[in-house]
C-alpha cells in the first residue's frame, strides 16, 4: 500500500474549545459548573418542599430549574467531550487523565441531583405543567418519559451512594479497559524475517493486506496480544456488568434489556421483528463470504480475511480524495450537509493520524454544534466510509443543536445512528453507482463488508452480550468463559462460511462499547441504523427535494419522540416485518450481483479444482 495515504494527515486543534486542561478559561468553567449543580441542588430541596398541588408554584418551580438543569447539562457535556477527545488523542496524557477524574466527581453530584429531579417529576400532576408551562411543552415527551423512569429509581440515599460509587466502580473499570487498549503494542513477525511493533491502532493496515500470509500473523500476533491482557479484560467487563445487573434489579428492572428498550424507547415486538429478519437474512449473508472466498482463492474465508479489499489493483484513498469525494456526495444530497463536512475541515475538528495511545472511532459532540473526530486513516475505501459515518454524527449534533440540552443527551441510540449511516449509505451508494465495471465487484464488496458488519456481526454481538448478562447474573466469568460464548455465537451465525478455528474468539476484550456504563446492548442499535438508513435512502431517491429538510427536522427532534412514532414521518412502520425486510432485500440484491460477478470473473476450473489463492 502507498505510503502517501498516510502522508500530511490532518490533526484537530482543540484549543478553541479551552487553551488548555490547566487552563484560566477552562477553571473558569469548572467553576460555574459547580455553581449551576449547586444552585439545581437548592432549587430542587425547595422544589421537594413545596405542596405537589398548588399548580402555579409547581410551575414556577419547573421553569426555575429546568434552566438551571439544561445550563449544567450542557456545560457538563461539553467539558467532558473536551477532556474525552485529550485523551482519545493520547492516553498518556496525565494532566487531562487528571482533569477528567476530577470532572466524573462533579458527574456523579449532578448524576444525584438528576436523579432527584426526575423522582420530583414523578410526583407532580406532568399534564397540567405541560398545559401551563411553555419550557415543559418544549419537554413533553421527556417529562412523560421521565414519570416512567421515576418509577424505577431507588431511594434517594441509595441513588447518591450508587453514583459515587460508580466512580470507582463502573466509570473506573471502562477507563482501564480504554487505557489498556490504547496502549497496547503488537509484534508481527512478518514473512521475509521482518519483525515490527507497533500499537494496536497501526496494526489494522495488515488487516487489509494482499497477501494472505501477512493478514493471517497479523491477527495471530493481535490476539495474542489480546490473551497476554485477557484476565484486565475479563475483570473490567466482570466489574461493569456487575454494577449494572445490580442496580438494575435494585431499580426495578426485570432485565437490562428492558432497561435498554426504554432507553431507545423501542418496543420488544419491533426489536424481535428487526432481529428476526436479520437471522433469516443469514444465509445470504454466507453466500457473500463464500462468492468472497471464491474470488480470494481459498476454501473459506477466516476472521482476518472478512476487510481485505477483493483481488486485483485496489486505489489507495488519499485523505484529500477521500474528504473530495464524501463532501461531491454529501452536497448532492443537501447543502447544509455539504457545509457541514467543509466547516469540519475548515476548523480542523478531525484528527485521522493513526498513532500509539489514540483512540478512534467516534464523534464528539460539543457546544454550538461543533464536533471533534478521531480517525485512524490508512488508504482504504472503508476509510472513507467511516469518515462519512462520523461526519453523519457531527451533522447530527449540528442539527440539535438548536434545542435544549436535555433533549439531544437524551436521544435514544438507535437514532443517534440514523444520520451517520444514512450518510455512510449515500457515499457508499454512489461509489458503486460511479464504478467502473472494472472496479463494481471492489466496490460492492466494500459496503457489501459494512452490511455483514451491521447484520451479521452486531447480531453476534448482541447473541454474545445478551447470553453473557444472563451468566453474569450468576457469577463472575472468566476470560475463557467470555471467549467460549463470543465462539459459540459467531459460529451460529457464520455457520460453515468462516474458519471455525479462526473466529476471534477474544472480540468481546476488543468491543469498547461492552464496557460503556448506562448504555447496554450498543449493537442492535448499529442494526437499526443500517436497515433505517437504508429506508431514509429509498425516501431521498423519491423525494430528493423535500428529503434534505425533513431529515434535518428528524435529526432535531431524535428526544422528542418514540422510535416509530419519528419513524412515521418518512412513511417507514419499523413495528413491521415488511419494513426490515424491504431493506434487507437491498443488501440481497446487492449480493446477487456480487456472485453473479465472481461467478462470471472467477470460473471454477473445468475439474472442478480450487482456484488458486490469490490473497
Amino acid at each position: 500500500m502507498s505510503g502517501a495515504a498516510t502522508q500530511a494527515l490532518p490533526r484537530w486543534d482543540l484549543t478553541t474549545i479551552y487553551p488548555g486542561v490547566d487552563s484560566a478559561e477552562y477553571l473558569a468553567s469548572v467553576d460555574r459548573l459547580t455553581s449551576l449543580i449547586d444552585e439545581l441542588e437548592a432549587l430542587l430541596t425547595e422544589a421537594e418542599g413545596l405542596d405537589t398541588d398548588d399548580p402555579q408554584a409547581v410551575t414556577a418551580a419547573f421553569d426555575r430549574l429546568i434552566a438551571v438543569f439544561n445550563d449544567g447539562l450542557g456545560l457538563a457535556r461539553h467539558n467532558r467531550w473536551f477532556l474525552q477527545a485529550h485523551v482519545a488523542a493520547n492516553s498518556r496524557d496525565t494532566a487531562a487523565q487528571a482533569r477528567k477524574s476530577e470532572l466524573e466527581a462533579l458527574r456523579a453530584r449532578r448524576a444525584v441531583a438528576e436523579a432527584r429531579f426526575l423522582a420530583w417529576l414523578g410526583r407532580i400532576d406532568v399534564e397540567s405543567l405541560i398545559t401551563a408551562s411553555p419550557a415543559a411543552r418544549d419537554h413533553d415527551f421527556l417529562l412523560r418519559q421521565a414519570q416512567t423512569a421515576a418509577r424505577h429509581l431507588m431511594d434517594q440515599p441509595r441513588e447518591a451512594l450508587a453514583a459515587a460509587l460508580q466512580v470507582s466502580g463502573g466509570h473506573a473499570w471502562s477507563k482501564l479497559k480504554s487505557t489498556l487498549t490504547t496502549q497496547m503494542m503488537v509484534t508481527i513477525a512478518l514473512p521475509g524475517g521482518e519483525t515490527v511493533t507497533k500499537p494496536l491502532a497501526e496494526t489494522h493496515i495488515y488487516s487489509v493486506d494482499p497477501d494472505r500470509e501477512v493478514r493471517r500473523r497479523a491477527y495471530e500476533s493481535e490476539r495474542d496480544a489480546w490473551h497476554t491482557w485477557r484476565e484486565a479484560f475479563a475483570a473490567a467487563l466482570n466489574g461493569v456488568k456487575g454494577e449494572h445487573l445490580t442496580i438494575a434489579r435494585e431499580r426495578g428492572w426485570s432485565s437490562i434489556l428492558n432497561e435498554s428498550l426504554f432507553q431507545n424507547r423501542m418496543d420488544r415486538a419491533t426489536l424481535d421483528a428487526m432481529l428476526g429478519a436479520c437471522r433469516r437474512s443469514l444465509p445470504d449473508i454466507r453466500r457473500y463470504l463464500r462468492a468472497k472466498a471464491r474470488a480470494l482463492g481459498i476454501e473459506r474465508l477466516a476472521w482476518y480475511d472478512l476487510w481485505v479489499p477483493m483481488p486485483g489493483s485496489t486505489p489507495t484513498w488519499s485523505w484529500q480524495d477521500s474528504i473530495a469525494f464524501v463532501i461531491d456526495q454529501f452536497d448532492i444530497c443537501s447543502p447544509d450537509l455539504g457545509a457541514l463536512a467543509r466547516r469540519a475541515i475548515d476548523e480542523r475538528w478531525i484528527d485521522a493520524e493513526p498513532r500509539a495511545n489514540k483512540s478512534f472511532g467516534l464523534c464528539m459532540p460539543l457546544h454550538g454544534g461543533d464536533s471533534r473526530i478521531p480517525l485512524n486513516h490508512i488508504g482504504t475505501f472503508d476509510d472513507v466510509l467511516v469518515l462519512a459515518h462520523e461526519l453523519g454524527h457531527a451533522y447530527h449534533n449540528q442539527c440539535d443543536a438548536v434545542v435544549s440540552p436535555w433533549r439531544p443527551e437524551s436521544r435514544p441510540t438507535i437514532l443517534a445512528e440514523s444520520a451517520s449511516t444514512f450518510c455512510e449509505i449515500l457515499v457508499a451508494r454512489a461509489a458503486v453507482d460511479q464504478s467502473s465495471e472494472s472496479d463494481r465487484l471492489a466496490m460492492l464488496d466494500a459496503t457489501l463488508r459494512v452490511a455483514q458488519a451491521s447484520v451479521a456481526m452486531c447480531l453476534g454481538e448482541f447473541e454474545f452480550e445478551r447470553a453473557m448478562i444472563e451468566q453474569r447474573a450468576e457469577r463472575e466469568l472468566s476470560a475463557e468463559e467470555f471467549s467460549a460464548i463470543s465462539r459459540e455465537t459467531k459460529r451460529a451465525i457464520y455457520g460453515d462460511a468462516l474458519d471455525p478455528d479462526a473466529l476471534f474468539d477474544h472480540g468481546w476484550a476488543a468491543f469498547s462499547h461492552l464496557y460503556w456504563i448506562g448504555r447496554p446492548f450498543y449493537n442492535y442499535p448499529y442494526t437499526f441504523g443500517l436497515l433505517f438508513g437504508l429506508g431514509l435512502y429509498t425516501t431521498y431517491q423519491s423525494e430528493p427535494t423535500t428529503f434534505p429538510k425533513k431529515f434535518a427536522d428528524l435529526l432535531a427532534s431524535t428526544g422528542d419522540a418514540d422510535a416509530a412514532t419519528l419513524t412515521r414521518r418518512f412513511g417507514i412502520d419499523i413495528q413491521s416485518s415488511e419494513f426490515w425486510e424491504s431493506s434487507l432485500d437491498v443488501i440481497r440484491s446487492d449480493i446477487d450481483t456480487f456472485v453473479s460477478l465472481v461467478e462470471r470473473e472467477f470460473p471454477v476450473p473445468a475439474s472442478g479444482d480450487a482456484v488458486p489463492v490469490r490473497a
